[in-house]
Protein backbone atom coordinates (compact mmCIF):
# COMPACT_ATOMS: atom_id res chain seq x y z
CA UNK A 1 0.00 0.00 0.00
CA UNK A 2 1.50 3.41 -0.76
CA UNK A 3 1.97 5.67 1.39
CA UNK A 4 -0.56 8.64 1.53
CA UNK A 5 0.48 12.46 0.92
CA UNK A 6 -0.47 14.54 4.33
CA UNK A 7 1.14 17.58 2.99
CA UNK A 8 4.19 19.24 3.67
CA UNK A 9 5.59 18.15 7.05
CA UNK A 10 2.41 16.49 8.31
CA UNK A 11 2.39 16.24 12.49
CA UNK A 12 0.92 13.79 14.71
CA UNK A 13 0.61 14.43 17.82
CA UNK A 14 -0.07 11.17 20.84
CA UNK A 15 -1.63 12.97 23.22
CA UNK A 16 -4.85 12.73 26.11
CA UNK A 17 -7.69 12.91 25.09
CA UNK A 18 -8.09 16.16 23.15
CA UNK A 19 -10.99 17.29 24.86
CA UNK A 20 -9.44 18.02 28.37
CA UNK A 21 -5.92 19.86 26.91
CA UNK A 22 -6.58 23.54 28.25
CA UNK A 23 -5.51 25.65 25.33
CA UNK A 24 -4.37 28.58 27.84
CA UNK A 25 -1.87 26.62 29.38
CA UNK A 26 -1.51 23.16 27.67
CA UNK A 27 2.22 23.24 25.71
CA UNK A 28 0.85 20.26 23.84
CA UNK A 29 -1.87 22.97 22.03
CA UNK A 30 1.19 25.36 22.11
CA UNK A 31 3.01 22.92 19.42
CA UNK A 32 0.15 21.97 17.73
CA UNK A 33 -0.93 25.48 17.05
CA UNK A 34 2.62 26.61 16.37
CA UNK A 35 2.72 23.76 13.80
CA UNK A 36 -0.72 25.04 11.77
CA UNK A 37 0.89 28.29 11.67
CA UNK A 38 3.73 26.80 10.02
CA UNK A 39 1.85 25.22 7.70
CA UNK A 40 2.71 21.50 8.55
CA UNK A 41 -0.98 19.62 9.09
CA UNK A 42 -1.45 18.82 12.18
CA UNK A 43 -3.10 15.15 13.32
CA UNK A 44 -4.02 13.92 16.57
CA UNK A 45 -4.36 10.42 18.40
CA UNK A 46 -4.68 8.47 21.71
CA UNK A 47 -1.64 6.02 22.49
CA UNK A 48 -4.71 3.59 22.57
CA UNK A 49 -4.81 4.68 18.48
CA UNK A 50 -1.33 3.16 17.91
CA UNK A 51 -1.27 -0.35 16.59
CA UNK A 52 0.91 -2.67 14.29
CA UNK A 53 0.69 -5.44 11.73
CA UNK A 54 1.86 -7.76 9.15
CA UNK A 55 1.32 -7.69 5.55
CA UNK A 56 -1.76 -9.66 5.21
CA UNK A 57 -2.15 -8.87 1.16
CA UNK A 58 -3.20 -5.88 -0.72
CA UNK A 59 -7.41 -6.92 -0.24
CA UNK A 60 -7.21 -6.76 3.24
CA UNK A 61 -5.48 -3.60 2.91
CA UNK A 62 -3.42 -3.44 5.96
CA UNK A 63 0.24 -2.87 5.59
CA UNK A 64 3.41 -3.91 7.61
CA UNK A 65 4.49 -1.82 10.00
CA UNK A 66 2.92 1.02 12.60
CA UNK A 67 -0.23 2.75 11.95
CA UNK A 68 -2.33 5.28 14.23
CA UNK A 69 -6.12 5.87 13.87
CA UNK A 70 -5.59 9.69 13.72
CA UNK A 71 -7.94 12.79 12.79
CA UNK A 72 -7.03 15.94 11.53
CA UNK A 73 -7.20 19.04 13.70
CA UNK A 74 -7.93 22.36 13.28
CA UNK A 75 -5.92 24.61 15.96
CA UNK A 76 -7.13 28.18 15.87
CA UNK A 77 -9.40 28.55 17.16
CA UNK A 78 -9.27 25.49 19.29
CA UNK A 79 -10.12 23.33 17.95
CA UNK A 80 -12.30 21.21 15.76
CA UNK A 81 -11.45 17.33 14.36
CA UNK A 82 -12.06 16.06 10.71
CA UNK A 83 -12.79 12.72 10.19
CA UNK A 84 -10.23 9.84 12.01
CA UNK A 85 -8.39 7.58 9.33
CA UNK A 86 -6.02 4.54 9.59
CA UNK A 87 -2.56 5.70 8.66
CA UNK A 88 1.01 4.40 8.55
CA UNK A 89 3.02 6.40 10.87
CA UNK A 90 5.53 7.27 7.95
CA UNK A 91 3.13 9.42 6.76
CA UNK A 92 4.29 11.71 9.16
CA UNK A 93 7.07 14.02 9.30
CA UNK A 94 7.15 13.51 12.85
CA UNK A 95 5.49 12.37 15.50
CA UNK A 96 5.32 13.63 18.71
CA UNK A 97 4.76 11.96 21.99
CA UNK A 98 3.17 13.95 24.71
CA UNK A 99 0.97 11.54 26.60
CA UNK A 100 1.01 12.80 30.01
CA UNK A 101 2.09 10.55 32.74
CA UNK A 102 2.26 7.90 34.40
CA UNK A 103 4.80 6.29 32.89
CA UNK A 104 2.55 2.74 33.34
CA UNK A 105 2.06 -0.84 30.95
CA UNK A 106 0.23 1.28 28.41
CA UNK A 107 2.08 4.02 28.05
CA UNK A 108 5.58 1.54 27.78
CA UNK A 109 4.13 -0.26 25.38
CA UNK A 110 2.94 2.97 23.00
CA UNK A 111 6.70 3.51 22.86
CA UNK A 112 7.49 0.29 21.75
CA UNK A 113 5.42 0.91 19.27
CA UNK A 114 6.66 4.34 17.85
CA UNK A 115 9.94 2.27 18.11
CA UNK A 116 9.09 0.13 15.21
CA UNK A 117 8.10 4.01 13.62
CA UNK A 118 11.45 4.87 14.11
CA UNK A 119 12.92 1.78 12.10
CA UNK A 120 10.82 3.17 9.26
CA UNK A 121 12.48 6.47 9.34
CA UNK A 122 10.06 8.44 11.04
CA UNK A 123 11.85 11.00 13.24
CA UNK A 124 9.68 10.46 16.94
CA UNK A 125 9.87 13.41 19.81
CA UNK A 126 11.23 12.28 21.83
CA UNK A 127 12.89 9.36 20.88
CA UNK A 128 11.12 6.30 22.51
CA UNK A 129 13.79 4.69 24.10
CA UNK A 130 14.91 7.73 25.77
CA UNK A 131 11.72 8.20 27.09
CA UNK A 132 12.02 4.71 28.71
CA UNK A 133 15.32 5.22 29.95
CA UNK A 134 15.24 8.53 30.97
CA UNK A 135 12.97 8.89 35.01
CA UNK A 136 12.50 12.02 35.62
CA UNK A 137 13.70 11.70 38.80
CA UNK A 138 16.81 9.22 38.63
CA UNK A 139 18.29 10.42 35.18
CA UNK A 140 19.38 13.64 36.54
CA UNK A 141 21.76 11.60 38.52
CA UNK A 142 23.95 11.15 35.68
CA UNK A 143 24.91 14.79 36.67
CA UNK A 144 24.74 14.23 40.73
CA UNK A 145 27.41 17.22 40.85
CA UNK A 146 24.68 19.43 40.16
CA UNK A 147 22.03 18.50 42.55
CA UNK A 148 21.73 18.88 46.34
CA UNK A 149 22.45 16.08 48.30
CA UNK A 150 20.92 12.93 46.95
CA UNK A 151 19.91 9.20 47.98
CA UNK A 152 17.83 6.67 46.29
CA UNK A 153 16.67 3.56 48.25
CA UNK A 154 14.32 1.42 49.55
CA UNK A 155 15.76 0.56 52.94
CA UNK A 156 13.96 2.84 55.58
CA UNK A 157 17.44 2.64 57.77
CA UNK A 158 19.10 4.39 54.83
CA UNK A 159 16.73 7.04 53.88
CA UNK A 160 16.44 7.71 58.03
CA UNK A 161 20.24 7.70 58.19
CA UNK A 162 19.90 10.59 55.24
CA UNK A 163 17.60 12.34 57.08
CA UNK A 164 19.62 12.91 60.19
CA UNK A 165 22.76 13.47 58.49
CA UNK A 166 21.15 16.36 56.40
CA UNK A 167 18.23 17.40 59.16
CA UNK A 168 15.59 18.90 56.39
CA UNK A 169 14.71 16.82 53.48
CA UNK A 170 12.12 16.05 50.57
CA UNK A 171 10.88 12.87 49.59
CA UNK A 172 10.17 12.19 46.24
CA UNK A 173 8.25 8.87 44.67
CA UNK A 174 10.39 8.04 41.41
CA UNK A 175 7.13 7.69 39.53
CA UNK A 176 5.55 11.43 40.44
CA UNK A 177 4.73 14.09 38.50
CA UNK A 178 3.42 17.66 39.02
CA UNK A 179 5.06 17.69 42.39
CA UNK A 180 1.98 14.82 43.38
CA UNK A 181 3.56 13.05 46.49
CA UNK A 182 6.55 15.33 47.22
CA UNK A 183 6.99 15.39 50.90
CA UNK A 184 9.04 17.72 53.17
CA UNK A 185 10.02 15.85 56.74
CA UNK A 186 12.97 16.47 59.02
CA UNK A 187 14.92 14.02 61.22
CA UNK A 188 12.49 15.38 63.91
CA UNK A 189 9.41 14.31 62.04
CA UNK A 190 7.54 12.17 64.99
CA UNK A 191 6.75 8.61 62.92
CA UNK A 192 9.36 9.30 60.44
CA UNK A 193 10.11 5.60 60.36
CA UNK A 194 6.53 5.31 59.58
CA UNK A 195 6.32 7.53 56.94
CA UNK A 196 8.94 6.04 55.34
CA UNK A 197 7.46 2.86 55.71
CA UNK A 198 4.36 4.75 54.05
CA UNK A 199 6.63 6.23 50.81
CA UNK A 200 8.60 3.10 50.26
CA UNK A 201 5.65 0.43 50.27
CA UNK A 202 7.07 -1.25 53.10
CA UNK A 203 10.47 -1.34 51.38
CA UNK A 204 9.34 -2.70 47.97
CA UNK A 205 9.67 0.18 46.27
CA UNK A 206 12.89 3.33 45.93
CA UNK A 207 12.10 6.92 47.20
CA UNK A 208 14.39 9.77 46.60
CA UNK A 209 15.37 11.77 49.24
CA UNK A 210 17.04 15.50 48.96
CA UNK A 211 18.39 17.34 51.35
CA UNK A 212 16.25 20.69 51.41
CA UNK A 213 16.79 23.72 49.53
CA UNK A 214 15.79 27.06 51.27
CA UNK A 215 15.99 28.54 48.37
CA UNK A 216 13.24 26.83 46.96
CA UNK A 217 11.34 29.91 48.84
CA UNK A 218 12.80 32.41 45.67
CA UNK A 219 11.12 29.55 42.99
CA UNK A 220 11.83 26.49 41.43
CA UNK A 221 12.98 27.24 37.97
CA UNK A 222 11.38 25.31 34.59
CA UNK A 223 14.49 25.92 31.43
CA UNK A 224 13.01 24.35 28.64
CA UNK A 225 15.72 23.14 25.87
CA UNK A 226 15.29 22.55 22.12
CA UNK A 227 17.82 20.23 20.95
CA UNK A 228 20.00 21.01 23.55
CA UNK A 229 19.83 24.88 23.58
CA UNK A 230 17.65 26.68 26.61
CA UNK A 231 14.83 29.00 24.37
CA UNK A 232 13.42 30.13 28.00
CA UNK A 233 12.58 29.84 31.56
CA UNK A 234 9.63 30.54 33.77
CA UNK A 235 10.44 30.73 37.41
CA UNK A 236 7.86 29.22 39.55
CA UNK A 237 7.39 30.32 43.19
CA UNK A 238 5.85 28.66 45.88
CA UNK A 239 2.49 30.32 47.51
CA UNK A 240 0.48 29.78 50.02
CA UNK A 241 2.81 27.72 53.05
CA UNK A 242 3.16 25.67 50.27
CA UNK A 243 7.24 24.21 49.76
CA UNK A 244 6.22 23.28 46.47
CA UNK A 245 6.82 25.25 43.63
CA UNK A 246 4.83 23.44 40.76
CA UNK A 247 2.20 25.22 38.97
CA UNK A 248 -0.45 22.37 39.44
CA UNK A 249 -0.13 22.60 43.10
CA UNK A 250 -0.24 26.52 42.83
CA UNK A 251 3.31 27.73 42.40
CA UNK A 252 3.29 31.28 40.75
CA UNK A 253 4.78 32.01 37.64
CA UNK A 254 7.37 34.44 36.88
CA UNK A 255 9.14 35.92 34.15
CA UNK A 256 12.98 35.34 34.63
CA UNK A 257 16.28 35.30 33.14
CA UNK A 258 18.96 32.27 33.08
CA UNK A 259 21.89 32.85 35.12
CA UNK A 260 25.64 31.75 33.80
CA UNK A 261 25.47 28.85 36.54
CA UNK A 262 22.08 27.73 34.79
CA UNK A 263 23.39 28.39 31.34
CA UNK A 264 26.23 25.95 32.62
CA UNK A 265 23.92 23.37 33.46
CA UNK A 266 21.90 23.10 29.90
CA UNK A 267 25.42 23.24 27.99
CA UNK A 268 26.71 20.03 30.41
CA UNK A 269 23.19 18.31 29.77
CA UNK A 270 23.49 19.17 26.33
CA UNK A 271 25.57 16.52 24.29
CA UNK A 272 23.91 13.80 26.30
CA UNK A 273 20.36 15.25 25.22
CA UNK A 274 20.80 15.42 21.38
CA UNK A 275 22.66 12.21 21.42
CA UNK A 276 19.50 10.26 22.94
CA UNK A 277 16.80 12.22 20.48
CA UNK A 278 15.51 14.28 23.32
CA UNK A 279 14.52 16.99 21.55
CA UNK A 280 12.20 19.00 23.79
CA UNK A 281 12.72 19.17 27.36
CA UNK A 282 12.52 20.88 30.75
CA UNK A 283 14.73 20.53 33.43
CA UNK A 284 14.27 21.97 37.12
CA UNK A 285 17.00 24.31 38.68
CA UNK A 286 16.05 25.45 42.60
CA UNK A 287 19.08 27.96 44.20
CA UNK A 288 21.63 26.77 41.11
CA UNK A 289 21.00 23.30 41.63
CA UNK A 290 19.64 20.49 38.95
CA UNK A 291 16.24 18.78 40.01
CA UNK A 292 14.64 17.26 37.31
CA UNK A 293 15.11 16.25 33.97
CA UNK A 294 11.25 16.43 32.53
CA UNK A 295 11.03 14.29 28.58
CA UNK A 296 7.76 13.13 28.81
CA UNK A 297 5.42 16.11 27.90
CA UNK A 298 6.95 18.78 29.30
CA UNK A 299 5.30 22.30 30.38
CA UNK A 300 5.98 25.72 30.82
CA UNK A 301 5.51 26.70 26.89
CA UNK A 302 2.73 29.01 27.53
CA UNK A 303 4.20 30.62 30.63
CA UNK A 304 7.72 31.61 28.90
CA UNK A 305 5.79 33.20 25.80
CA UNK A 306 3.31 35.11 28.01
CA UNK A 307 5.75 36.62 30.73
CA UNK A 308 8.72 37.02 28.76
CA UNK A 309 7.21 37.45 25.50
CA UNK A 310 9.52 34.77 23.51
CA UNK A 311 7.31 32.61 20.73
CA UNK A 312 8.62 29.63 22.14
CA UNK A 313 6.42 27.13 20.03
CA UNK A 314 7.20 28.89 17.03
CA UNK A 315 10.93 28.25 17.68
CA UNK A 316 10.79 25.00 19.08
CA UNK A 317 8.51 23.80 15.21
CA UNK A 318 11.50 26.16 13.23
CA UNK A 319 14.03 24.09 14.89
CA UNK A 320 12.62 20.43 14.17
CA UNK A 321 15.35 17.65 12.33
Amino acid sequence: MATPALGDGAQLFVIDPIARLNPAKDSSVALMQAAERAGRPVWACSPADLSAAQRRGAAAGRGHGPWAVAAPVTCEPWYSLGEPQRLPLEAFAHVWMRKDPPVDEAYLYATHLLDLAEGHGVTVINRPAALRAWNEKLSALRWSHLMAPTLVASRVEALAAFAAEHGEVVLKPLGGRAGQGVVFASAATPGLRALLELVTAMESLPVMVQAFLPGVAAGDKRILLVNGEPLGAVNRVPSGGEFRSNLAVGGQPQATALSAAERAICAELAPALQAEGLFFVGIDVIDGRLSEINVTSPTGIREVERLGGIPLADQTVALLP
